[in-house]
This record gives C-alpha cells, sequence and structure tokens, in this order.
C-alpha cells in the first residue's frame, strides 16, 4: 500500500481530534446534562490528561464514559500532535534547505543533474561523490530525498520532464545529465526538454528495451545504458572468463582500491615543436604508472599506444596504477606543461 502524504496524515490527524471533542462535549452534554462550555472543558481536560479537578462529581454513567473517553483518545491525541509537529518540522527543514540549495544550486557551473533518486540514482550520486563532481538530484519524491539528504550535494523537488525545474537545477551550465527514471517514456520527455534548453550537454540516460534505447538516440542521448543488459552480460562473464572479471573488479576509478584506473587530459603547448611523444614523458620511469589507453582529439581509441603516439593537445591518456603512481604522474605532467 502506497504511504499517505504529510497533507493527508495532518488532515486525518485533525479529523480525528475533531471527532474525539465533538464525541466528548456531546456525551458530557448528554450525559452529565453540562453546559457547552463545561461539557467542552471536561473534554479538553479529559483528552489532554492534564490532571485538573472535575466541574462536579459525576454520575457512575459520568465515570464510565470519562474513561472510554480517556482510552480511545489517548493514541488519536499523541497521534495527532506527533503528526502535525513533524509536519510543521519537516516544513521548516524543507524551506531551510531548499532556501539554502538554491543559492547553491545557481553558482553551479560544469556540473551533473541526476533526474531519479532510485537505486540507480542513489548510485550515481555515490560515484561522482567519489570523484568530488558537484550534481543535482532532481525527483519529485521529497519524503526520499529527505531521507538520503546526506548522499545529495543539492536536489530539486519536482518532475525533471518540465522545462521550469530542470532551470532550477541550473541545466543551462550542467555539463552532464543522467536521467535514470524507471519509465522510459519519462526519460525521452527528460532528454527532449533537456537538450532544447542545452544543446551542449553531454546526456546519458537509463533504458529498459531495445526500442526504447534506438528512440532515445534519435532524441539525442549520448549514452543509453540498459541495467538488466550489463548485469546479465556481468554475470555471465563470470562464468565465461571469472579471472578477467575478478581482476576488473579489483580496479578502481576512484583510487579507493590498490590498483586504480585514470584518465588525464594531454597538456597544452604553445607550438607544435613542443608536442612530445609517451616515450619523451617517460612516465612509467619516473612515476611507476602504466599508460594503457590513448584517445585522440577525434575519438578514436588506441589501445597500449606505442611510445611514439604523440601526446597532441585535447587527446586523453588512460593510466593504471596505484594511487600513489597516479598522484606522482599527476604532478609529473603539471611540471611538463
Amino acid at each position: 500500500m502506497e504511504r499517505f502524504s504529510s497533507r493527508t496524515k495532518i488532515l486525518i490527524g485533525v479529523a480525528m481530534l475533531f471527532f474525539i471533542i465533538v464525541l466528548g462535549v456531546t456525551g458530557y452534554m448528554l450525559i452529565e446534562e453540562d453546559g457547552f462550555l463545561n461539557a467542552l472543558y471536561m473534554t479538553v481536560i479529559t483528552v489532554s490528561t492534564v490532571g485538573f479537578g472535575e466541574i462536579h462529581r459525576l454520575s457512575p454513567e459520568g465515570k464510565v464514559f470519562t474513561m472510554f473517553l480517556i482510552i480511545i483518545s489517548f493514541t488519536t491525541y499523541a497521534y495527532a500532535l506527533t503528526t502535525i509537529s513533524t509536519h510543521f518540522f519537516e516544513g521548516q527543514l524543507k524551506l531551510l534547505l531548499s532556501g539554502y540549495g538554491t543559492k547553491y544550486i545557481k553558482k553551479m557551473r560544469n556540473h551533473v543533474v541526476i533526474c531519479g533518486f532510485g537505486r540507480n540514482g542513489q548510485q550515481v550520486a555515490k560515484e561522482l561523490k567519489a570523484h568530488n563532481l558537484q550534481y543535482v538530484v532532481i525527483d519529485q519524491n521529497h519524503d526520499e530525498v529527505m531521507k538520503n539528504m546526506e548522499k545529495t550535494a543539492g536536489f530539486v523537488e519536482g518532475d525533471a520532464t518540465q522545462d521550469e525545474v530542470l532551470l532550477k537545477a541550473n541545466i543551462g551550465t550542467a555539463k552532464a545529465l543522467i536521467s535514470t527514471l524507471p519509465v522510459d517514456a519519462d526519460n525521452l520527455y527528460v532528454v527532449l526538454t533537456a537538450r532544447a534548453l542545452n544543446a551542449n550537454l553531454e546526456i546519458i540516460s537509463r533504458a529498459a528495451s531495445e526500442s526504447s534505447e534506438k528512440k532515445l538516440r534519435m532524441a539525442g542521448v549520448n549514452n543509453v545504458v540498459m541495467p538488466e543488459r550489463v548485469g546479465g552480460a556481468h554475470m555471465a562473464n563470470l562464468v565465461t572468463t571469472p579471472d578477467i572479471i575478478e581482476f576488473l573488479d579489483h580496479v578502481s576509478v576512484h583510487g579507493e582500491d590498490p590498483t586504480t584506473l585514470e584518465q588525464f587530459e594531454c597538456p597544452e603547448v604553445s607550438s607544435a615543436s613542443e608536442i612530445k611523444t609517451i616515450g619523451e614523458f617517460a612516465i612509467r620511469k619516473l612515476t611507476g604508472a602504466n599508460i594503457i589507453g590513448f584517445k585522440t582529439p577525434d575519438g578514436r581509441y588506441i589501445l597500449n599506444p606505442k611510445p611514439e603516439t604523440k601526446v597532441i593537445p585535447g587527446s586523453k591518456l588512460f593510466v593504471l596504477g596505484t594511487p600513489e603512481q597516479i598522484e606522482s604522474m599527476r604532478t609529473t605532467l603539471l611540471d611538463k606543461e
């Protein structure tokens, strides 16, 4: 069963309080023949259990009714007050966090927008946090985001398919958008909206079917990920090539494991005569790290590049090594710039 929203809980709590008060006033007026004010007074002190004295000596029927009223009102009164106070506290907290988040998000540049904060969205946030990248989460489920607030750098509550919601996430200055919504149609709407607002945005989307993958690519997605396909391939590879998969599982991409895989932007040079080869950088000799891949400025990948490969500005190096070796290479590249 779907949980009640905060507003529904408030209405239920208020209705229960009102019902108890009406029941008490009616009962005292009928059983004890009290006036409205006295009946209301007896109801309030009975429900709130403050322990004030009775207005007059109660009849046996009045005593039985009072005990009945105390029993049924105890949990009702506690539930209503807890729900109402919690709602206002969370409302103030939401206002505080939203106000701070809005100012923080407006200052963001080259950040990542995550649409959807389910299991996939939370894993994306975890990885981006490990890489020290700024990101904003968009989700309609306020309770879910509040529960995982420590995992988010900033959040926008709303429908990611709407222009105004994406604009609140500062989509115009973002460098990438990752849509992890469970429904492919929603991901498609997000992609179309985001591409219209930022033509240079790198867009990655989740998809559940191959037909949706084609549509998403036509809509302007740069990369489509199908979790079921990836998970199935991974499990099959654990049977066919278990040692290779286990080895790759020990290769970290954010420095948490002994072996780390990092990518480096090749340094800029002032003239073509200053362009060096991989061999001239002597990365292996100076740092102990290994260059296992190279990406040219036009997007071609070269595995295990030769020492004669020229390190052209705009290309990338893929380096395997320990965190210490990676840090040493980072220093070496900076010194070579």
